[in-house]
């Protein structure tokens, strides 16, 4: 029988399973406190972060703060590079004869940072605990196609995860499971991290390029320093000493110290220096295509936005009374693109050719129109507050959003800021948000899937709006189910013109990868996930 090997091209990705991190959102920005001067005299590349959600737990990250850090301490069973494309990492070998069974092969010198080795039952005790539902890590879903997983019931061991001997492992699977395996979520632990999880999260023990710079390393809301891990026999090199990661509450402080050289590398712009900062930099700006999108979710347990005949209404009007290309032109300076589906043009399966897309054109006399027969359902009364955090590059266009729904719906309608990323990722998890709120998705690997899952099925982490609609789950379950790409593409489109039925979240525009570097560094590259490639920074 004909082998499968994971994929080790971008192109060749299956769709139905192609991360940042990261999943997920860009926050916020800095107050910073590290001292640029002496990270240059050390070799250490300075760099701006948010302050991490939650402890640095590789499946309990699902935000780009904490996402930035867990991807330098810990190393998969593979990893992108910066084109998006499949490498190993820990992984010798993933090999399957029929597509379910996956094999798993690790090379046999890799260690943790604490010198214990890196074995089978590292990646199989991860992943169990990930997947436990007792254990509640904000990636659990990711594990949803391992074959023993449950989603209502805690299960300590999965059926299909078993460990052959110390470096080789079965993952019973669906047939997109490899090309995954980049993510986060699947990142191995050592046996300490058992002892005291949340004790772990703060002082993390990886096996990547990079450690924490001993303890109190992690200064909360000020900085998080790393150094290059000197017991890292990997693929990859860390081409400087290490990372100081300079908390920021806002991109403006963030851009003037690079400005002044005390940043060596941002990887947003504020949006007050969009129209400034190419002729600033120069040579130095970044101005690149990127996986990400962002879109506006709207709780379907919103009065008067329910996934019933008015509040589709409701949820079509507005999205048809946003002029995207005048924000764009206006506050972007066009470095991003109108949003034509729910996923990015950069990943394998985008399509401009969904039924249903012109629900995402700028319509006025359509949305005033869907306005009115949505209030001959229900009258809508009171302010819509459209939410989103400060410490972060958005509040003027959700401005510009806000005054357009008035002009173009008549509408009381005004922005909700929330002084932290952190803060506002609470309160939408807890479902208390009030109104339409920022949202969006930094891809975790490069495939379609990724956008849609996390985001809009049954009960996934990351949905915020708390979706639900047993036709969209089913068709993404047979996307990932078969071995066919064509096939899986096709179903992921279906899935799409689902969500532009119901518009659990309204898409907006696809985000340019902008940021910029000091005169200071060389060798700065942003990935196929718009993070920069820090270990291939160097000092001059």
């Amino acid at each position: 029988m004909k082998r499968s090997r994971i994929a080790l091209g971008f192109a060749t990705l299956v769709a139905a399973g192609s991360l940042v991190l990261a999943g997920c959102a860009g926050g916020g920005d800095n107050a910073g406190n590290g001292d640029s001067g002496e990270g240059a005299a050390s070799g250490i590349i300075t760099a701006n972060n948010t302050e991490p959600q939650k402890g640095l737990i590789p499946a309990d990250t699902s935000e780009v703060g904490g996402g930035k850090v867990v991807d330098l301490l810990w190393e998969g069973l593979v990893y992108y590079d910066a084109d998006g494309q499949t490498q190993m990492g820990v992984a010798e070998s993933i090999e399957s004869d029929d597509s379910t069974t996956w094999t798993v092969k690790l090379r046999e010198d890799a260690v943790f940072s604490d010198g214990t080795p890196v074995q089978a039952h590292n990646f199989v005790d991860a992943w169990n605990y990930a997947a436990n539902i007792d254990n509640a890590l904000d990636n659990q879903y990711f594990f949803g196609d391992i074959e023993g997983f449950s989603e209502s019931e805690p299960v300590e061991e999965m059926s299909g995860l078993k460990v052959v001997d110390d470096y080789t492992f079965t993952v019973t699977a669906t047939p997109d499971f490899p090309d995954r395996l980049g993510y986060s979520a699947y990142y191995p632990l050592p046996d300490v991290a058992f002892e005291d999880m949340e004790a772990f999260g703060q002082n993390p023990i990886g096996n990547g390029l990079y450690m924490l710079d001993g303890d109190g390393a992690w200064k909360h809301d000020e900085s998080i320093s790393l150094v290059k891990n000197d017991s890292y026999v990997g693929p990859r090199e860390a081409k400087n000493d290490g990372v100081f990661f300079k908390i920021y509450a806002s991109l403006d402080a963030a851009y003037s110290d690079l400005q002044g050289g005390n940043l060596d590398v941002l990887d947003q712009i504020p949006d007050t220096a969009f129209s400034v900062f190419e002729s600033d930099l120069g040579d130095r700006a970044i101005n690149q295509a990127g996986a990400l999108i962002t879109t506006l979710a709207i709780s379907t347990n919103l009065p008067h936005f329910g996934m019933d005949e008015e509040g589709k209404l409701r949820r079509q009007a507005l999205s048809l009374a946003v002029d995207r290309e005048e924000i764009i032109d206006a506050i972007f300076e066009g470095t991003n693109i109108p949003a034509k589906d729910f996923t990015s043009p950069v990943v394998d399966g985008y399509t401009e050719d969904l039924a249903g897309g012109d629900v995402l054109e700028f319509d006025p006399e359509r949305a005033a129109d869907l306005w009115a027969q949505a209030d001959a359902i229900s009258p809508f009364e009171g302010t819509i507050e459209v939410a989103t955090n400060s410490d972060g590059p958005h509040q003027v266009w959700i401005e510009a959003v806000a005054n357009q729904w008035k002009n173009n719906l008549g509408v009381d309608s005004a922005p909700k800021l929330y002084p932290t990323f952190a803060a506002f990722l609470d309160d939408r998890e807890a479902d208390v948000v009030g109104g339409p709120f920022r949202a969006g998705w930094q891809a975790d690997y490069p495939g379609a899937y990724n956008f849609l899952q996390p985001l809009y099925f049954t009960n996934a982490s990351s949905n915020h709006g708390f979706y639900s609609n047993p036709e969209f789950d089913a068709l993404l379950n047979e996307a990932v189910s078969t071995s066919d790409h064509d096939e899986s593409i096709a179903k992921l489109h279906e899935a799409q013109e689902i969500l532009l039925a119901d518009l659990p979240s309204i898409p907006l525009w696809y985000q340019g990868t902008t940021g910029g570097f000091s005169e200071d560094v060389d060798g700065v590259q942003f990935g196929w996930n718009s993070v920069p490639i820090f270990n291939e920074i160097t000092k001059k």
